[in-house]
């Protein structure tokens, strides 16, 4: 059995795969009135070769590295994404990976293809919602 099937993972619209795996049963009053649960916990694959499309959410995203690395780059907040800083998210901290990255409400994020597959976990807060996902077309 692989990977995907093991962690039940579907097709993400920016591409990789992923299963939500947590939702807060607590939750937030946004200022606009909306109301989020306050964190919400994603796997996400990212199959070697593959990359994301730039996107962006309206709330804090953390990445957590399980196996291989992810090259996450940032593209700032402006009205579309530029090239901006890369993070190596892996465990292999003696090479430069961080196990953790933080993505700012807001700003706009990539993967980059990688030679071999890579997974992660995504923690959102205020809560993810596909209604505050950006997603360059």
């Amino acid at each position: 059995m692989t990977l995907p099937d093991t962690l039940e993972l579907q097709p993400h619209p920016e591409g990789g795969l992923y299963r939500q795996t947590w939702v807060s049963p607590d939750t937030v009053t946004l200022p606009d009135g909306r109301v989020r649960p306050t964190a919400t916990l994603i796997y996400f694959l990212l199959p070697a070769g593959e990359s994301s499309a730039w996107h962006r959410v309206s709330s804090a995203e953390t990445w957590l590295a399980h196996t291989g690395t992810v090259e996450l780059q940032y593209g700032g907040s402006g009205p579309s994404p530029v090239d901006g800083d890369v993070v190596a998210v892996g465990v292999d901290v003696a090479a430069g990976e961080s196990p953790q990255a933080l993505v700012p409400a807001g700003v706009w994020q990539r993967t980059l293809p990688s030679t071999a597959d890579a997974l992660v976990s995504c923690l959102v807060s205020p809560g993810f919602d596909f209604a505050d996902f950006e997603l360059v077309p």
